[in-house]
Parts: structure tokens; C-alpha cells; sequence
């Protein structure tokens, strides 16, 4: 684990203490050669201690590490850069750096990847991406130097990732100077390999999930080893079961499979994700069906338990890992919080059974404090109980900020209060849950509407379908869908009905449907039958009518909410969304290092024969007429977009071997082209996507969706839909953290590179 230490305050090289000033600080505060204590300190000092506490605060909740400076100018500084804005642009520059990649040569601005289609790319003029990759590499310089600022370089060197991207910098714009001096004919960027580390270093979430997934790796590595072992000794197997005998009939599983070594390794390893069952073992079954047994249980081994295995390990290994890291930024906020009640406190000379801060003094840098609205509510709410006493002690400041680790429960309006008894009644109708029911049972007949009428027509041309059945009986179920809008507006009040997001839903898709429909009256003049398809406008009847039902369709998702295991299932799936993102991010990286090296390795390898060069309308027999093609190959797949001739190409065809479904046949049609090696970078592809990243991504879900379940379980389908969870990280494992101890807190703080605090 980390060790995290306080934010100092460097005043002009001096050293600041929170209990203390020195005469020369950046505040400009009086009293220049002699210390002051706490009740002689003047405004400025005060207003210097509150704003030190306001970006302690703020780096609580954000997680954040206060090891910082945090005298008056610094402190201005720190906000500044962590301000949304700022932070936003350096997520812009990072974006924008990466997007390069997609307009460099080799350029993938084309509309197809097809080396047969002879669609020149538009190539960038040499010096248009260098501009804006030196501009971006500026930026990070500069966000260099703030940092090094701010942290002091007592801490600059001490942080690896900082010194890191120091070395990643230099380099970079060394091997720009390299590339624009060569007038951008060199063949080889390497900076182009290091960029995702400025994303990787930007985002702390993902620098702790990358130490998770080190630290997870000599597990990981021995079932790797283990499954080696085990395809080392089945090969052995297969080689000798299957060697070259006199008969040529009897050849085939040899001749396919086992020709070499490295022949039935890739054999094996590819059967080993079962892209290639049951195409491995047709040859010897055909002879003698006990040649199965073989395979099947090289599979049931490999496929079936130590993949499983591996499954279960890193799942086990990372959870705890995981758990160590999110117990690492739980200590950093409530050593944000200790340091800022000892700030308020100033009680660096008294003694700690004094230690108390005044509740104004409290609000007053709760209002200045840059954190979500609730949360500020809920932490303002709890300081106003000691309002009588007028002071609270640093247990009671700790407990105000526990809100901080509570979920947000979405509260919904009040109903409308109608005088009319009959208003009422009405109201209590259609704010009755029966109502929703009946409008999933007409969505379902709607549904149920569109695909007889799909099945009707499949066999039909868009010229002949009836589309004017179909709009009269979409007709219909707009005016229900309105009619319902209109009467939950009614009972709920326009804020209550705004404040269910499966409301907001349903309006939306009713408003789009309504004013399609109108638009189609306006346009054709329905019912009456007098239109032209061959006066068709921009949109035609029927692409309309597919809109409207693909509106319709997606309606039909209202009813989620209101199934429990279904609502269940959907809330993990949109947490996964925010809770994943720095798995994403890191997948990202490995795309974009993989992309480049293969580029590197393959672009260009793979060419059609010329007498594919030209696509044309004859037979592909009399296209290919020179050019025999094995069942089953890169060629006769027609795989020709999937190659590495530039960036973007790249990407998928990593992702079609990622998902492992005919990757043997990108291995083999490279081996071909280029070398025996080159299978060694898929290989490694292989494991770095499909075993070890698709593993992690499954050990997420698992523990988001037991989270999920057992915190749900007991609720009803109401609860589910009241209740907005805002499951993070921590809050997936609150139960499993340990709080730290005062003497941990109190250890750090003193451990402070800047800041000396006296007890």
C-alpha cells in the first residue's frame, strides 16, 4: 500500500505550520520575525487557514493525496489546475494526442479498409499532425511543471509515475525533433508507443487498477504455465499419436495438424478456445471414432477447468487487491479530513483534549467547498446539530463528513393537492401502480403488433407493403401512450413526473412519435391512399413507419423497472458503465500499443493477387481463375479488410481476435505471409485480451452484480425503482474496509514534507 502523506506549505522555501505561522508568508500577513499563536492571528492568517481547509476537504473527496503545498498562492494554483475546466482540457489534449494515430500515416481516412478497393486515404500534410502533437506535448510540460510545483521536489522524486512521465516526455519530443528534421519520411515513431502512457498517468483509478493487475500477475502466471504444460504434454501426445504412416489415406490428421511441432501447438492452442471444434479432429475421427477421446479430454482439461480456474484466481486474487487499493484512498480521505479539523482547530500548542473548531467556522468553508449539492445539504444539516454548543471536537467534525460515504436516495416531489373531490379520486387512479401495468401490457401488444406485421411482410419489397394498415394502428397506440403522459402529468405534477427517469423515458419517445406521425400526415395525407412512391421526398413512408416502430421498440424497455431481477440486471449494467471506466481505459492502452506494433510488424504483408486487385460482377470463379484458395484460409474468408495497413484496421482486427472466434486464421495467413514468429504476437494478443483482460472484466461483474443482490434482495419492485444506487468502488467494499486509527492519522500527518505540526 501507498503511504500517504500531508500537503505541505512552502512559503517562499520556508516552512508553514498549521498550529504556527512564520513572519514571511505568502498572505502577507503582519508580525514579520515572530511567531504567532492561535488567538493572535489576524484575518489573513485566518483566511489562510479556511482556505487551506477548503482544498484538504475537497482532496478528501475526491480521494486525492494532500501531499501538496498549501500556502496562499500555491493553494490558488491547486484549485485552479484541479478546476473542471482545466482538468477537462488536459483530458481534451490527451484525447486529441490519441486521435492522432487515426490521421497519421498510415492514414485511416477511407471508406474502406479493403486493400482489393484502390481508395487512396487522404494523407495529412507533413508538418499538420507534428503541429498539433507539439502543441499537446506543451501542454504536458506545462502540466508537468505544475505538478512539480505544487507536490515539491522532496515528493517529485520520491513519485515513480512523475518521474516516468518526465522520461516519456523527453523522449517524445526528442523523436518529434527526430521526425521533423527527417521532413516526416521516417519509417518508425516510437513516440507513437508511448502515448497512452499520458492517459495512464492522468487517471488514478487506472494507475491503481494497473497495480492491481501487477500484482494479480504471478498468479495469473502460474496457470499460464500450468496450461503450457499441459498443451506441451498433449502435443507431445497428439505428435506421436498421430505421426506420418505409409498409408497416404490414413495422413490426414498429420497432414492438417501434426505436420511439426509448431504445427500442433497452434493446432491444440487454438482448440484450446475452441475455434477450431470440430474442424481439428474430423480427419481422425473419420478413421477411427476413439481418436475423439483425445481431444475431448485435452478440452474438458484445458477449455473446461484450468481456463475456469484461471477465472476463479484472478477473480479471488484481484478482489483483494482491489480492496487494498480502494482501502488506500478511504485513508487519504480521512487524512484530508483529520488535517483539515487540525487546520480549523489550531491547536498545534494546546492540548488535544482542547481540540475543538467552531461550527461558523465550519460553514463558512463548507460554502466555499467545490462538491455535489446533496452532499453539501446532508454535511450542513448534520454541522447545524451543534449549533446550541457552537463548537464541535474532532470525533464529532469526523462523523459530519461519514455523509460523504452515504448513497444519494432520490426523493420525488409531493403530489398535486386538488380541492375537487373528484380530482382527487382521479388522482388516486392514476398515481395507482395498476396504471403502470397497463401501460406494459399495451406496449407488449404493440410489439406483438409490429412483428405480425414484420412476418407478413418479410417476403414483400418496400413498395408493396400496406403501409397505411400499420400507420393506423401506430396511430392508436400514440394517442394511448399520450393519453397516458397526460394523465401522470395530471397526478403526479410535471416535477414528480420528471423525477422517474423511466417517465422522462417514455415522454421523450411519446413527444418523437407524436411529431413523426404528424409529420407523415402533413407529408402523405393519410389515410386517404393517394401517394406515389415514385415521387418520394427526403424520407419516404415507410423509412418513417421503421422509425416509428424502432421508437416503439425501444418503448418496450420501459418495462425493466418494473421486474425486479430484470431492474436488477439493468442497474449492473449501468454501473458497470461508470465503475469500469478505467478498465476500459486500460484495454484502451493495449489496443493502442498492440495497433502500433502491429503496424510496425505487418503493415503491408498481406496483398490480394492481382487478379483480385479489380472487383467486378463476374463469378468468383472467373475472378480467381489463377488463384486457388484452401477452405477455410484468410483468403478464402475473404478477410481482406482485417490487416494492419493503418490504424483503424488495425483496432478490428485485433477485437475479431479477441472475441477468438476463426483467429486462427489472421495467425495463420501472417505466419504465411511474413514469418513463423509473427504467431508469437498473437499469441500474446490472445493472452493479454481474451484470458487476462475478459477474466478481470468477469471478476467485476461477478462482485458488482453479488454487491447489487445482496444489498437488493429484500427490496421491492418500488424500492428498486425509489432508490437511485450509487454504487462505486468503495461502496462496494464499505463493509470489508478498516477505518484507520487515530495513531495512523497522527503518523502521517507528522511525516509531513512541508507542513510541522506541534502536538
Amino acid at each position: 500500500m501507498e503511504q500517504d502523506v500531508l500537503l505541505a506549505g512552502s512559503v517562499n522555501g520556508a516552512s508553514q505550520d498549521y498550529g504556527s505561522l512564520s513572519g514571511k508568508e505568502h498572505g502577507g500577513a503582519p508580525g514579520s520575525g515572530r511567531r504567532r499563536s492561535c488567538t493572535e492571528r489576524d484575518a489573513d492568517a485566518e483566511e489562510l487557514y479556511i482556505q487551506q481547509a477548503v482544498v484538504l476537504i475537497e482532496d478528501a473527496i475526491q480521494y486525492r493525496s494532500i501531499n501538496h503545498r498549501v500556502d496562499a498562492r500555491s493553494l490558488r494554483l491547486y484549485r485552479w489546475y484541479y478546476s473542471r475546466i482545466c482538468q477537462w482540457g488536459l483530458g481534451l489534449t490527451i484525447a486529441v494526442l490519441l486521435l492522432l494515430a487515426f490521421v497519421e500515416r498510415p492514414s485511416s481516412l477511407s471508406i474502406s479498409s479493403d486493400p482489393r478497393h484502390h481508395s487512396s486515404p487522404w494523407e495529412p500534410p507533413c508538418g499538420l499532425t507534428e503541429s498539433i502533437e507539439m502543441v499537446c506535448l506543451l501542454i504536458f510540460s506545462l502540466d508537468l511543471a505544475v505538478k512539480g510545483y505544487l507536490i515539491g521536489w522532496e515528493e517529485f522524486r520520491k513519485s515513480k509515475w512523475l518521474i516516468g512521465y518526465t522520461v516519456v516526455l523527453s523522449f517524445s519530443i526528442i523523436d518529434w525533433v527526430l521526425s521533423v528534421s527527417m521532413v516526416c519520411d521516417e519509417k518508425l515513431r516510437v513516440r507513437r508507443i508511448l502515448r497512452p502512457f499520458f492517459l495512464l498517468q492522468n487517471s488514478s483509478m487506472m494507475k491503481k487498477t494497473l497495480k492491481c493487475i501487477k500484482r494479480t500477475l504471478p498468479e495469473i502466471a502460474s496457470v499460464i504455465l500450468l496450461l503450457a504444460l499441459h498443451l506441451c504434454l498433449f502435443t507431445m501426445i497428439g505428435m506421436l499419436l498421430f505421426a506420418k504412416s505409409e498409408d497416404p489415406k490414413n495422413n490426414g490428421e498429420w497432414k492438417l495438424h501434426f505436420r511439426d511441432l509448431p504445427n500442433s501447438l497452434t493446432s491444440l492452442l487454438v482448440l484450446l478456445t475452441t475455434a477450431n471444434n470440430p474442424d481439428v479432429m474430423i480427419p481422425a475421427y473419420s478413421l477411427n471414432r476413439a481418436y475423439s477421446i483425445f481431444f475431448i479430454t485435452f478440452s474438458v482439461i484445458g477449455t473446461y477447468c484450468l481456463m475456469n480456474l484461471l477465472t476463479a484466481i484472478i477473480y479471488n486474487q484481484f478482489r483483494g487487491y482491489l480492496l487494498l487499493s480502494v482501502q488506500t484512498s478511504i485513508i487519504r480521505r480521512r487524512l484530508g479530513i483529520r488535517a483539515a479539523f487540525q487546520v480549523l482547530s489550531c491547536q498545534g500548542v494546546q492540548q488535544a483534549a482542547e481540540e475543538h473548531v467552531a461550527v461558523d467556522l465550519v460553514l463558512k468553508v463548507m460554502s466555499r467547498v467545490q462538491m455535489k449539492s446533496y452532499y453539501r445539504e446532508a454535511i450542513t444539516k448534520e454541522a447545524h446539530k451543534y449549533a446550541d454548543v457552537g463548537y464541535m471536537d474532532r470525533e464529532q467534525f469526523r462523523k459530519i463528513f461519514d455523509e460523504l460515504d452515504k448513497d444519494c436516495i432520490k426523493e420525488h416531489p409531493p403530489l398535486p393537492q386538488y380541492s375537487s373531490p373528484v380530482l382527487q379520486r382521479l388522482q388516486v387512479v392514476f398515481s395507482h401502480y395498476f396504471l403502470t401495468i397497463v401501460g406494459n401490457a399495451v406496449a407488449l401488444a404493440n410489439v406483438m403488433c409490429i412483428c405480425t406485421v414484420l412476418v407478413l411482410n418479410a417476403e414483400r419489397s418496400t413498395t408493396e407493403r400496406d403501409n397505411y394498415t400499420i400507420e393506423i394502428i401506430n396511430l392508436c397506440f400514440i394517442l394511448y401512450y399520450l393519453s397516458e403522459m397526460s394523465v401522470k402529468i395530471f397526478a403526479f405534477g410535471f416535477k414528480g413526473y420528471l423525477s422517474y427517469s423511466n417517465n422522462i423515458f417514455d415522454g421523450f419517445v411519446t413527444i418523437l412519435l407524436l411529431v413523426l406521425q404528424i409529420t407523415i400526415y402533413v407529408t402523405y395525407r393519410l389515410p386517404y391512399s393517394h401517394w406515389d412512391p415514385s415521387t418520394q421526398s427526403a424520407m419516404s413512408l415507410w423509412e418513417m413507419v421503421r422509425l416509428i416502430n424502432m421508437l416503439i421498440v425501444f418503448r418496450f424497455l420501459r418495462i425493466i423497472p418494473d421486474i425486479k431481477l430484470m431492474a436488477l440486471v439493468a442497474s449492473t449494467l449501468f454501473d458497470l458503465v461508470k465503475n469500469l471506466r478505467a478498465f476500459a481505459g486500460i484495454l484502451m492502452v493495449v489496443y493502442y500499443v498492440f495497433a502500433v506494433i502491429g503496424i510496425w510488424l505487418f503493415e503491408g504483408a498481406i496483398k490480394p493477387p492481382s487478379e483480385m486487385s479489380v472487383l467486378s460482377n463476374s463469378s468468383m470463379e472467373n475472378i480467381t481463375s489463377n488463384f486457388s484458395m484452401e477452405c477455410g484460409t484468410y483468403e478464402q474468408l475473404e478477410y481482406w479488410p482485417n490487416n494492419f495497413n493503418d490504424f483503424a484496421a488495425a483496432i478490428i482486427l485485433l477485437y475479431n481476435v479477441m472475441i477468438v472466434n476463426n483467429w486462427q486464421a489472421f495467425m495463420e495467413a501472417y505466419s504465411r505471409y511474413t514469418t513463423e514468429w509473427s504467431k508469437i504476437y498473437f499469441v500474446c494478443w490472445w493472452l493479454t485480451s481474451s484470458v487476462m483482460w475478459v477474466n478481470l472484466f468477469v471478476a467485476v461483474i461477478l462482485e458488482n452484480f453479488i454487491y447489487k443482490w445482496d444489498r437488493s434482495h429484500s427490496c421491492s419492485v418500488t424500492d428498486v425503482e425509489r432508490i437511485r444506487y450509487e454504487t462505486s468502488v468503495q461502496l462496494m467494499f464499505r463493509e470489508q474496509i478498516q477505518e484507520p486509527t487515530e495513531e495512523e492519522l497522527l503518523c502521517q500527518l507528522n511525516q509531513h514534507p512541508h507542513l510541522h505540526l506541534h502536538w
